[in-house]
């Protein structure tokens, strides 16, 4: 029998994604200066105020304020009538030293022997429904508000869109978990005011029925773009009114999107967030290790869909285990056990050792914090910071290094594929 699945995402301008966005932004700037950096760093926002909160053991000093008000800014936060925008907003920083009961867990005379920042399980997974092995109804939702920001930036087709929103695709599968067609979709938008109520919601729901979704339907592969059809159950604005919103709306916190931020609900989370976390800390870089894996792995053809996990104990260098799951579609005669026991003899999951495979000490977070950690570009971009006295650093780093194909070769001939 068919059944439904459904994912959601948030846009760069939903209060969650605002605080995760600052996070990562010190992060970048703390690497960009000091690449052994530890940060652990939370941020609230709230009309009209951003608070900074956290743990830091770094040898550069940064003007967080200004960090946070950039960032605010970037995001679209320009206007005092949102109640909320980078110019304006105050920010408080309660950031301290990190414990050394914490760092004495981490640091060690060698980095190869770098114990995991903390204790947890971390998952990665990975399809071939999409070209970028993620599952198709979050890849969608992600793709609607990419083009919606895009729109909104653009300020032309559409000129009354304002930071926040959030989008949800829910899709009919059949049997054998094959996407038959969208069955439905989700846009909120924040926007300007409107004099007419009425008015204003016809207006939207035309604008994001016949000028977004067929941009994002024109930038699909042709296997996704017939999934589409007129048949769609559209929901937007469904609340109708949608003019305050933003941080003022709803108070934003770091590390509230996790299931936005990873598979959309399919796969599994360890419940550990990302944003604000400096690689030391497992519940990052494993989480970005495991995808890999799965990536890796479903591009060899060891399976159609595979879920990774890997665990930790705070302190300790090997992980407590790997395990693996292909729910049935590994094609040959091999079980999930024997799997995850040759994965182990390709990738060497010590937190060292997966800091320096995927270069994750270089600051290349601030583009996570938005539309997805995983099923990213992988591509090298040149990145400038500047400290409070003036100083700049100008570097090239290579983003989404967990989205490379770069073992599939090994995994074939370790699977004698």
């Amino acid at each position: 029998m068919a059944y439904l699945f459904t994912s959601e995402s948030v846009s760069e301008g939903h209060p969650d994604k605002v605080a995760d966005q600052i996070s990562d932004a010190l992060i970048d700037n703390f690497l960009a200066f000091d690449t052994e950096s530890k940060v652990a760093c939370e941020t609230l926002v709230t009309t009209g105020q951003v608070v900074l909160a956290g743990e830091v053991k770094s040898t550069t000093y940064l003007d967080v304020q200004k960090i946070a008000r950039d960032t605010i800014n970037k995001i679209g936060y320009t206007k005092g009538e949102y109640m909320f925008d980078g110019n304006s907003c105050g920010v408080l920083s309660a950031i301290h030293e990190q414990s050394e009961d914490i760092s004495q867990g981490v640091d060690r005379g060698s980095k190869e022997e770098q114990g995991a920042g903390d204790q947890g399980m971390m998952f990665g997974y990975a399809t071939n429904e999409t070209e970028n092995f993620m599952p198709l109804a979050l890849d969608l939702s992600h793709r609607i508000l990419k083009e919606l920001a895009e729109l909104r930036r653009e300020n032309k087709d559409i000129n009354y869109l304002r930071p926040d929103s959030k989008s949800q695709v829910t899709i009919e599968y059949s049997d054998d978990n094959i996407p038959q067609r969208i069955d439905a979709i989700v846009v909120s938008t924040q926007h300007d005011d409107f004099a007419d109520d009425d008015a204003m919601l016809a207006k939207i729901r035309k604008d994001i029925v016949d000028i977004l979704i067929p941009r994002v339907v024109s930038k699909l592969p042709k296997q996704i773009q017939v999934l589409f059809n007129d048949d769609i159950t559209y929901h937007i604005n469904p609340t109708g009114k949608f003019v305050i919103g933003g941080p003022h709306g709803d108070t934003g916190l770091t590390g509230r999107k996790i299931i936005v931020d990873t598979y959309g609900g399919k796969g599994a989370h360890g419940g550990g967030a990302f944003s604000g976390k400096d690689p030391s800390k497992v519940d990052r870089s494993a989480a970005y290790a495991t995808r890999h894996i799965a990536k890796n792995l479903v591009a060899a053809g060891v399976a159609d869909e595979i879920l990774v996990q890997v665990s930790y104990a705070i302190g300790v260098v090997e992980p407590m285990g790997i395990f693996i799951d292909t729910y049935g579609t590994c094609p040959f005669n091999m079980t999930d056990g024997e799997i995850a026991k040759k994965v182990s003899t390709i990738f060497d999951m010590r937190p060292f050792a997966i800091e320096e495979r995927l270069k994750l000490r270089a600051p290349i977070y601030s583009e996570t914090a938005a539309y997805g950690h995983m099923g990213r570009k992988n591509e090298t971009v040149t990145k400038t910071f500047s400290q409070p006295n003036g100083d700049t650093k100008t570097l090239d780093v290579e983003l989404f290094t967990w989205e490379k194909l770069d073992y599939v070769d090994k995994v074939k001939e370790v699977f004698e594929i």
